[in-house]
Parts: structure tokens; sequence; C-alpha cells
């Protein structure tokens, strides 16, 4: 979140920030809740210094009736004590939960816009492909290869889950092990984290644990919630902790299963694999000193770059308008891949990277020592090094072949043990419908 002075201090270009991010967040309640728990604070600390001064004045030798006029005295300042510390739990609740709605500031080079169409293109790598033939999209493809069952999966768990078979198992674990070999070349430390996380993680994080707009699965009465990308769980690791300087930058990457209700997603461009409920992915994450975390967040963005480039996958790279950036990102960067089953040939978000400055690190208390000793927030980014399942598509789709095959790209081959995938022949005696 961001700090309560910055808020009151800045109150104008908070509000504009809110407006231009497209969100609801009531700045000028904050501001008063603030100013309101100054004023109890204060009025806890003269009472406290009244107490003390009673307490002191109850010393030595004093008469019966003075004395009892200073207990009734000092029983007098402990209720209202209570009462003010009463006060002040209530407001700190209100100022908290207003203040958790307010976005983190919008770095100034980001576009203004309310919509994903207003984002920035920023750069193209690759040229999508011209077929000799009507290309299929990945849906089509799975069926075909016999590499993914939507309909059992739907049967099975509901709609938006999926199997994936034969070769495509070992393509998604070779997706895997590519992402985590290239991130240990660049020095990142590896995880394999909880798909489970609590709630107060996810809210330090930016997540809404309940609710109708929440895009998490609640675990009922336990606190928890499975996550929805290993920046949760990644997130947490530090929370709490004074880290210390001389180890900053910390580049972390986990590999999890991601969960999401995905509420209110519907429409062509959620079909098949783009948009599913369940997913595995390799995540980027980085703790770092204020002053670093421009540079890191480019770096995370080229490595994302790296490895699309190297899978061989035209894409674009867009800068995320204000109105799509969420609330604890200062600047998001997304990469869309060519998808030629697309509406017959449009780019689709693959990757992201966002630089989340201290907004995060503020809820969750992650802080590093500075050398004039006094501790400081550290600044928080995460970026995706592969979802699986958006990246098999893209693969699927741009090296589809006119017989019906597919080419594995020539990086993933050694994962992989195969270079093509190829159509199975029919079989016969198995009715879903039986």
């Amino acid at each position: 979140m961001l700090d309560y002075k910055f808020i009151k201090d800045n109150l104008d270009a908070v509000k504009k920030n809110i407006q231009n991010r497209n969100m609801t967040a009531d700045a000028d309640t904050v501001v008063d809740l603030y100013d309101k728990r100054t004023a109890l604070v204060t009025e806890k600390q003269n009472l406290q210094q009244k107490r003390n001064a009673n307490a002191e004045s109850m010393k030595g030798k004093l008469d019966g009736e003075t004395r009892a006029n200073l207990i009734a005295e000092g029983k007098a300042i402990k209720e209202k004590i209570a009462v003010v510390e009463k006060s002040l739990e209530e407001c700190e609740e209100k100022l908290e939960d207003a203040a958790r709605k307010i976005p983190n500031m919008c770095s100034p080079e980001a576009p203004v816009g309310k919509l994903d169409s207003e984002n920035l293109e920023v750069k193209k790598v690759g040229s999508p492909r011209r077929f000799s033939f009507k290309p299929k999209d990945h849906i089509t493809l799975g069926e075909e290869l016999d590499l993914i069952d939507f309909e059992r999966g739907t049967k099975v768990s509901g709609p938006k889950f999926y199997y994936l078979k034969n070769e495509a198992v070992f393509l998604e674990q070779a997706l895997i092990m590519y992402a985590l070999n290239t991130l240990r070349k660049h020095g990142f430390t590896p995880f394999i984290t909880p798909d489970i996380a609590r709630e107060e993680v996810l809210k330090g994080i930016g997540f809404n644990p309940r609710g109708n707009e929440s895009n998490v699965y609640a675990l009922e009465g336990e606190n928890t919630c499975l996550v929805a990308t290993a920046e949760i769980t990644l997130g947490g690791y530090h929370s709490g902790e004074i880290l210390d300087k001389s180890e900053l930058p910390l580049f972390y990457c986990g590999l999890s299963h991601c969960f999401r209700r995905e509420a209110g997603a519907a429409g062509q461009f959620s079909k098949g694999l783009y948009r599913v409920h369940q997913f595995d992915k390799v995540e980027m994450f980085v703790y770092c000193l204020p002053e670093d975390s421009d540079k890191i967040h480019e770096k995370l963005r080229l490595i994302e770059e790296e490895i699309f480039s190297a899978l061989g996958i035209p894409f674009r790279v867009v800068d995320t308008c204000t109105g799509d950036l969420g609330a604890p990102a200062y600047r998001k960067w997304d990469l869309e891949a060519w998808m030629p089953g697309r509406n017959d040939g449009e780019y689709g978000e693959v990757t992201s990277t966002s630089n989340c400055t201290d907004y995060q690190s503020r809820r969750l208390n992650v802080r590093y020592k500075d050398e004039d000793g006094k501790n400081k927030f550290v600044h928080m980014l995460n970026g995706t090094a592969i979802a699986a399942g958006r990246a098999m598509l893209a693969i699927l789709e741009n090296y589809q072949n006119e017989d019906g095959s597919v080419t594995v790209p020539e990086v993933l081959v050694p994962y992989c043990g195969f270079d093509k995938i190829v159509p199975k022949p029919k079989k016969t005696g198995v009715n879903k419908n039986a």
C-alpha cells in the first residue's frame, strides 16, 4: 500500500492516479482517518504521561485523602486510555481497509488509458508465419493429435479444466525445464512453492481473497487460498523480515500450479488453453533496493524476450496502460505472442513483468537496513518466465504443418526427446458417451 503521509501530502496526485487507473478508492477518507488516528495517538500519549505523573505522585508519604484522590484520578485516566485505545484500534482498522483500496502510483512513462486496447506497442520480434494452408487453432490440433482433452476435463472437474496427454505432457515439462535452466543461467535461485497461502499473504501481494471480484479459490474455514501464481508464495517468503542489504538483489524463480477462478471471463479469446482454471507456471520474483528496480524490471523483460525468441515464436512488447496495470504495479510490460488460430491471426498475452516498487513490501513488511541505520522497504518485482498453457498454445499454432503434424522448437527437443508430433492411428472401441 502507499504510505499514509504520502497520500496526505500528495492527495491531488493520488486522486488523479486512481482516476487514470479507472479504479474506485476514496483517498479523502484515508486522509481523514489518518488525521483522526494521529489525534488519537497524541491523546493516548498525553493520557499515558498523566498516568505516569499520577503514579509518580503516589510515591512517598501521603495522607489518606490525597492518596484516595490520586487513586481515583489514576483509575479515571486508565479508563480514558482504554476508551482511546479502542477508538484507535477501530480507526486503524478502517484506515488500513481504506488505504488498501488505493492503488500504487503509476510510472509517469506508463501510457494513460482504460482498456488493454490502449496499451502501447513498443517492439515487435519476428514475423508471423505465412502458411500455404489454412492454419488450425490449438483446440483442433490438440484434439486431432490426441494431446488435449477438454471434454473429459469438463466432465471430471468442470469447465476450463483439461487433460494433457501423450506428447503434450513432455512438451509442457520441456517448457518448464527450458525456462528453469534459462533462469539458472541468469543467477536465479529455483523454488517449487506451496500451492496454498494464507489470506494475509494474498492481501499483501494485492489479491483479494474474498468476494465476487476475487480471482482466487478460498479454502472454506481455513483462512487460506489456492495460489494464482508463485508471485504470492515467493513474495510472502520474506514477509516480516529485515533483509541484509549486501545480499540484495535476490533473484528467485518459482514453479507452481496456478489456480484462478477467472470470474466473468468469457468469449472466443478465452477458449481452450488461453484462459483456464488450473495451469503450471515458472515465475520470476526479485527483492531489490529502490534505486535498482527500474533497471531490474528491464532485465526481467529481456529474459522473457530471450525465452520466446529462442522458441521461435513471433511476439510484440507492449507498455501496459494505467487502466490495465492492476493495483500493485507501478509499471508493467506484456509480451504478446502471435497466435495464428486466434481470429485468423492475432497477438495474445503470454507473459508480463511488473515493477511493484514498495507497494507490496509495505503490506508484507519486508525491509532492509540502510547505511543510516534506518529500516527501509525493499522494492519487489515479478515476471512470467513460462505460463505453460499459453506457451504450448503458441507452439502448436505456429509450428503446425500441412500434414497435421507439429514441429517441436529446436531448444525444446533435448528436453522432449522428439522433434515432431505426428497424427496417430485412429482408435476404435472407445465410446465417450457410454
